[in-house]
């Protein structure tokens, strides 16, 4: 499978691990200048920057949850490459908060910090990117999602909603921005092998999340990087406002 995204500047968040590291490498490979966004580990975001192919790409540190933030980011991104061309919005969090469990305080502060690095950071950064893509006259926003969305965090509540309420705003800003040319496109790994849940795939639970699916394991960040190469590149642009499950038919839908 290739890709060419010679000349495309891409923005991934959460990029220096997982799926944006996998991410990044895909786009680079393919000919992209690529910058990643990190929380706090610049060392790991500079030894992600060291795999990419090509020259150019470049590391930015950047609380998701925070509004001032994500403007000061989009502002001296702009200002420094002039457009942006594709934005991967892949950073997010995933705290357990049980219902039965979790105390009053704990429950707010899971759901408000969740609900801040899921939802309202990516919408921010759809905000920004999509009026400079609107602007420059087109441009891909592909949105992270997960199975959750669908299926249920039990465990997690308020991991699942962020990521339903993701959908739902990534289908409102698909019909806001079609007319300009922008396009946006939703992805929704089920499990997946990244530093997020390997805590839980080691555990004793592990191996039954992996029977969850007919293939017996759970998927690579590599595979779900391919499909957001397919849904950024040329000519899929009439994809916009769906969303695409990639979950080893661990849970199917209709």
């Amino acid at each position: 499978m290739t890709f060419d995204f010679k000349d495309k500047c891409v923005l991934i968040t959460g990029g220096s691990r997982g799926i944006g590291k996998a991410c990044a490498q895909i786009f680079a490979e393919a000919g992209a200048q690529v910058a990643i966004t990190y929380l706090s580990n610049q060392a790991a975001a500079q030894e992600t920057l060291s795999t990419l192919a090509g020259s150019s790409h470049s590391a930015w540190q950047l609380e998701v949850q925070d509004p001032i933030a994500v403007e000061k980011l989009m502002t001296d991104f702009i200002a420094k490459y002039g457009r942006i061309d594709i934005l991967v919005n892949n950073a997010g969090i995933y705290l357990e908060h049980k219902i039965l469990e979790a105390s009053y305080d704990e429950w707010q502060t899971n759901w408000k910090q969740t609900v801040d690095a899921n939802l309202t950071g990516p919408a921010n950064l759809c905000y920004f990117a999509g009026r400079q893509m609107a602007a420059q006259g087109g441009g891909k926003i592909i949105n992270i999602s997960s199975r959750g969305a669908f299926r249920g965090e039990p465990d997690h509540p308020a991991y699942g909603a962020s990521k339903a309420g993701l959908n739902a705003m990534s289908q409102s800003l698909a019909q806001a921005l079609a007319p300009k040319g922008v396009s946006i496109h939703v992805i929704a790994p089920g499990f997946t092998e990244t530093d997020m849940t390997a805590s839980i795939l080691d555990s004793p639970a592990g191996e039954a999340i992996k029977k969850q699916s007919p293939f017996g394991r759970v998927a690579k960040p590599e595979e779900v990087a391919r499909l957001v190469a397919v849904y950024a590149s040329t000519g899929m642009e009439f994809g916009s406002g769906g969303i695409i499950d990639i979950n080893g038919a661990s849970y199917l839908r209709s």
